[in-house]
């Protein structure tokens, strides 16, 4: 990628205010500094590189906080080479910013995996941003693994956040873990001490379960629908807990594989206080064929790109979903706006991770984190920190 300072001419540009029609932004090192219409452009902009959209939309770049690999590389196995890899894929697919998402492995791989990314976060990061890290288990429920490793599931262990956010701090970004279980209410207290997402997900818990768990500060689920007790109208579970609960923001795979696009549409219809997030899920298979992959330690199946265990068939393990591709179904399939897309995939992640001082939509002062897309939805530019992507 390359440094710019440019601007953006007769764009539609995706704001939080709306649509600007035939908008135009502008970028210096890397922030922008204008965001209006075309005729408002200050005039010093003039010395500018002009990247003319002709009438393409420019959105915020996608912020996928549930990823956990492609290109055959996966977070739970670090290395830098793998997280270039891992990065550059999905930043061609429109992420700019992205969580490093683990799996349900020992403590020991864990240690590895903080270490590795905190370091790699430390560097010049080339592509993709990385943002912290999601632990997606081991505090999960045997009831529920999905596509975890059962040998690895544990009770939820504060001492070890304690010690990784004292090692690293403000590394982890999200914890997700079954919030039923013993010992859940008190490391749901201390993430939302320091700011990190408290999730249900892989969990067995009943409706009352998850609003006693609410109470105490559990803020968001992963992957709605999936590994969770399903809504039933006379027992509402887990999904019919965070269906209720606005307090609760909600992860969607929008593959059309995961969840069915009714559903997602009356997710959609009762999620929307900036609480409905688009993620991929995408394991080591995204960018990639049919054939035999790893998630984790556990071996998947690629077929159709429908991912699913080798030893477990038909139990989905995430996906080789893209967020352009997942933007696209939500417009496409589900019905939502552009403005409602862009809202999930951008917006809310940042807001989810405190992150929407830096990112997340166009406005003046953030960093340049851009797409452009055309009118049928398909990816034209990526802009990560104001450079290009060029891959």
């Amino acid at each position: 990628m390359c440094n710019y300072n440019f601007q953006i001419t007769h764009a539609k540009v995706v704001t939080p205010k709306g649509i600007i029609a035939n908008g135009a932004v502008t970028i210096q090192d890397g922030v922008i500094t204008y965001v209006g219409t075309a005729d408002g452009v200050p005039p010093e902009a003039a010395q500018l590189e002009t990247v003319d959209a002709a009438g393409k939309y420019i959105l915020p770049g996608f912020i996928d906080v549930h990823v956990h690999g492609g290109m055959l590389e996966d977070f739970s196995k670090p290395s830098k080479a793998g997280f270039d890899a891992i990065t550059k894929l999905h930043a061609s697919q429109g992420t700019t910013l992205m969580l490093a998402t683990t799996m349900t492995m020992p403590k020991d791989v864990l240690d590895g995996v903080l270490a590795e990314v905190n370091n790699y976060m430390h560097s010049d990061m080339p592509y993709a941003q990385l943002g912290g890290v999601h632990l997606e288990g081991p505090f999960i429920s045997p009831k529920w693994p999905g596509a975890q490793n059962p040998t690895h599931i544990v009770p939820p262990n504060k001492d070890w956040i304690e010690q990784w956010e004292e090692q690293y701090p403000g590394l982890i970004k999200q914890v997700t873990f079954a919030p039923e279980r013993e010992g859940s209410h008190d490391l749901i207290r201390y993430l939302r001490k320091k700011g990190i997402a408290a999730a249900a997900g892989h969990t067995d818990a009943t409706y009352e379960e998850i609003m006693s768990a609410q109470a105490v500060g559990l803020n968001h689920s992963v992957h709605m629908f999936n590994a969770m007790t399903p809504l039933h109208h006379r027992k509402p579970g887990t999904a019919g807990a965070i269906l209720s609960t606005p307090a609760i923001s909600a992860e969607i795979i929008a593959d059309g594989i995961h969840v069915h696009k009714a559903a997602i549409k009356l997710l959609a219809s009762v999620k929307t206080d900036h609480n409905l997030l688009l993620i991929t899920d995408a394991m080591s298979a995204a960018g990639l064929g049919n054939g035999d992959y790893m998630l984790g330690d556990l071996p998947v199946v690629v077929k159709d790109n429908v991912c699913t265990l080798k030893e477990s068939e038909g139990t989905l393990a995430g996906s080789t979903l893209t967020m352009i591709r997942g933007f696209r179904y939500l417009v496409q399939e589900v019905g939502l706006s552009i403005e409602r897309a862009s809202e999930a995939a951008s917006v809310n992640p940042a807001k989810l991770l405190r992150m929407s001082h830096i990112t997340g939509s166009i406005e003046t002062g953030k960093q340049a984190d851009l797409l452009m897309i055309d009118n049928d939805l398909e990816l034209q530019q990526v802009w990560i920190k104001g450079r290009k992507f060029e891959e």
